[in-house]
């Protein structure tokens, strides 16, 4: 099975990063071995802010093509949500817009599971929403989500994982559903 995964940020010290790294190690080890996973970095895909008229003018660009298509090859999606006032980064809205143009249905029906993380209590609940709440225009089988809190005190950057026991296992059974 091949597994797409992502943040939706495009900061350097991103703890969505962080936590895509650590659900990927736990994939990897405890729910699908042979699972081959690419991670992206939505940096390598910097486009020109979309608008009518650049596409009118340019087309769509080859890096928008390139992220369509790395989805298409994909049998299952993993996307850890940045908020940045309530909604999607600038950054990653950028691609999902030129992604649209593409074709509406940019997730083109792959399962998908939706996490996010913030240094607060929100959890990225928000942007969460918003992106299960959008998927079926987009054509994302949403399979589960969960959103991470508090993630300075519920995670251990030296040990790369989730200390509270219950998010650890929330976070395995949401990972379970790609299966």
């Amino acid at each position: 099975m091949k597994i797409l995964a992502y943040a939706a940020s495009n900061s350097s010290q991103s703890i969505n990063r962080k936590l895509i790294g650590h659900a990927v190690d736990v994939l990897k080890t405890e729910i699908m071995p042979d699972a081959e996973v690419e991670i992206l970095d939505i940096n390598d895909y910097e486009m020109p802010i979309y608008s009518i008229d650049r596409e009118m003018a340019d087309g769509i660009p080859a890096k928008a093509q390139q992220f369509f298509d790395k989805i298409g090859a994909a049998d299952g999606l993993l996307v850890s949500y940045a908020e940045h006032n309530g909604y999607y980064t600038a950054a990653y809205k950028n691609i999902f817009d030129w992604l649209s143009r593409i074709d509406q249905k940019f997730y083109q029906g792959k399962p998908k599971v939706v996490l996010s993380a913030s240094p607060g209590p929100g959890a990225g609940a928000n942007v969460a929403r918003a992106a299960v709440e959008s998927a079926p225009f987009f054509a994302a089988d949403i399979k589960a989500q969960l959103n991470v809190g508090h993630f300075g005190t519920n995670f251990d950057e030296a040990a790369n994982s989730l200390t509270d026991d219950a998010l650890a296992a929330g976070l395995r059974e949401v990972l379970g559903t790609l299966t």
